[in-house]
């Protein structure tokens, strides 16, 4: 007889260790982020290869921002998509299917070599997995923490600053190196393959264990799986009341501000410095120093705001974010480069990561896949916006100052409109369970433990 292999072994057995299985999902998650995403916040790395006149391309800067901003377009539109479809079908299918397309992409990456592949494929089809691991996987994350999901968000963000650490030296030396082919064939393939084997370790929420979520006390009642129907009705009437406050439309706003100021930074500092007479491989470090550096800040933001309110830190960190584009008006040296990196990379990281906590402080403990969505949809139509305005600026223009300067304003914009949220002390939605049928409760008590700001 053939043995059945169980695939929920790995799980049993590491939940009867001492600690509690939230921590394996912190890891799990901020895996994947190392393993998908990092392409991402390295991405200025690849826009020097695919520019070169005299190299595989020579694509024009308003193609290669077309490229970013498709890709950042179609993750914005689907980001909801994709909250829906891990409310509804769970965030592990999600991962599964993530991890299959993501190494196809890649794959197909490898093999591209003209202006409409590179609109279509490093656009379109790269902006479409992302969304499934931007989205669905790390609304999970609050679900399995009842308390400490400043700790637990901390801890993910500032692990998976290490990937965009180790991808950029990495993608610049192996584009010398062995060529742009033999690196995204070598990179799909392994990242497809991590990421299965990861979801092995994945579940969706605690009672799939039959855990509680980590800091719940023994006598509060645990959440119990519903129908599907139910299931449906809470989403939906929990999305009904969250659009009726500011913070909902204010949020994605904030986040769009926020990440077109440091998309510029993100994509065009290294052709900038290469500009400059620096080297390809010694600009690559200008985004691992700024990746590294921003572990710090992306561990001690959620942290921070989970007990003294999000918004404060999250303003602060859009005006370290803002003012320290000024030097690159200035920067001449790799020195200068890495020292603009380090400073930048303190606000950089703490302007982004606070957002699960702040959902938690405004609408508690509800399903936010669609939630997180919309605020992942504006950060990316923040992206998508300046990767289309900056290349087309540069070709105009042939200065980058001008996009510093639109660097700046965009992040202090931001930095404004978080001033504009509403106080994180108390729950906006609080009663929001009271208008559903008994049937389709939580037994919960609303959960009104915020933070002043």
């Amino acid at each position: 007889m053939a043995k059945v292999i169980d695939f929920n072994a790995p799980s049993r057995l590491i939940s009867r260790a001492n600690f509690h299985y939230a921590w394996v999902i912190v890891a799990v998650l901020a895996a994947v982020q190392i393993v998908a995403l990092s392409i991402n916040f390295a991405g200025g790395v690849l826009v020097q290869p695919l520019a070169d006149s005299e190299g595989q391309f020579g694509f024009s800067l308003s193609n290669i921002g077309a490229s970013f901003g498709l890709y950042f377009l179609t993750a914005a539109a689907l980001a909801p998509v994709a909250g829906w479809l891990g409310d509804r079908y769970g965030a592990r299918k999600m991962m599964l299917l993530g991890a299959i397309w993501y190494g196809l992409v890649l794959v197909a990456v490898a093999y591209m070599n003209s202006a409409w592949q590179l609109l279509i494929v490093f656009g379109v089809m790269r902006g479409a997995v992302q969304a499934i691991f931007m989205v669905p996987l790390m609304a999970a994350v609050s679900t399995w923490f009842r308390r400490s999901l400043g700790m637990g968000t901390g801890v993910l963000w500032a692990a998976s600053g290490v990937g965009p650490f180790v991808m950029s030296p990495l993608l610049g030396n192996l584009l010398v190196t062995i060529g742009w082919q033999s690196t995204f064939l070598i990179i799909g393939l392994v990242a497809g393959l991590v990421i299965l084997l990861l979801a092995v370790l994945f579940r969706d929420r605690p009672q799939d264990l039959g855990l509680n979520p980590y800091g719940m006390t023994d006598d509060e009642p645990l959440e119990r799986r519903m129908a599907s129907d139910l299931e449906s009705l809470r989403v939906k009437v929990f999305n009904s009341h969250v659009r009726r406050t500011r913070a909902f439309w204010n949020l994605p706003a904030i986040h769009g501000l926020g990440c077109a100021g440091h998309g510029i930074v993100l994509l065009f500092t290294v052709p900038l410095a290469v500009s400059r007479g620096v080297s390809l491989v010694d600009a690559a470090w200008i985004l691992g120093i700024l990746s590294l550096v921003s572990i710090s800040s992306r561990l001690l933001t959620p942290i921070i705001a989970e007990r003294h309110g999000t918004k404060t830190v999250m303003a602060s960190c859009l005006v370290i974010q803002g003012l320290s584009v000024i030097y690159l008006f200035f920067a001449q040296s790799p020195l200068d480069f890495y020292i603009f990196a380090a400073i930048f990379g303190i606000g950089f990281g703490g302007e982004w990561t606070g957002y699960l906590v702040i959902n938690r402080q405004y609408f508690g403990t509800g399903p936010m896949g669609r939630v997180y969505g919309w605020q992942m949809s504006g950060a990316l139509l923040g992206h998508a916006f300046v990767s289309f305005v900056a290349g087309v600026m540069l070709d105009l223009t042939g200065t980058y100052n001008s996009i510093i300067a639109l660097s700046l304003f965009a992040s202090l914009g931001g930095a404004i409109v978080t001033m504009l949220l509403e106080p994180t002390s108390h729950m906006l939605i609080g009663d929001w369970e009271e208008t559903l049928p008994t049937e389709a409760r939580s037994e919960l008590s609303p959960d009104t433990a915020g933070a002043s700001d």
